[in-house]
């Protein structure tokens, strides 16, 4: 089967770097689905989940704080300020921080901005599901 080459990189390091069969991300526009010989394509990407199929089929899950991500033919780039693989996500750390950014939601903290709080509680969704969604896979892999 043909195969992408596909590269996550963010802010700070290289995430991932190979071939893939297949990508999924949301863009801001909604839910794209990327295989070879796919339309060339630059979009802006959401906080979410980039899913991919590598080449022996087993699936990777990585975080993304937002960014960019660019369709060639037969190459794949997300940029993203913050990428982070779905199995170095510490689920209770998520889980703290997504009580935190609620809270501060409900508290109607005067001085904050309540976009940059819905934003914080959306990254924090956007995590605590890649984490969810990497523990499924770990677990049908068993």
């Amino acid at each position: 089967m043909a195969t992408l080459n596909l590269t996550v990189v963010s802010a700070e390091e290289s995430i991932f770097t190979g071939q893939v069969k297949s990508i999924q991300a949301t863009g801001i526009e909604g839910e794209l689905g990327i295989l070879p010989g796919h339309t060339p394509l630059l979009t802006a990407i959401k906080p979410g989940i980039v899913k991919l199929t590598l080449e022996n089929g087993n699936e990777e899950v990585i975080y993304v704080s937002g960014g960019f991500l660019e369709v060639q033919p037969n190459v794949v780039t997300v940029l993203a300020d913050v990428a982070i693989r779905g199995k170095e996500l510490d689920g209770d750390r998520i889980l703290e921080a997504k009580r935190q950014a609620e809270q501060n939601i409900v508290a109607n903290v005067k001085d904050a901005n309540y976009e940059m709080l819905a934003a914080k509680l959306s990254k924090e969704l956007a995590k605590l599901r890649a984490y969810e969604l990497t523990e499924k896979l770990v677990k049908n892999k068993r």
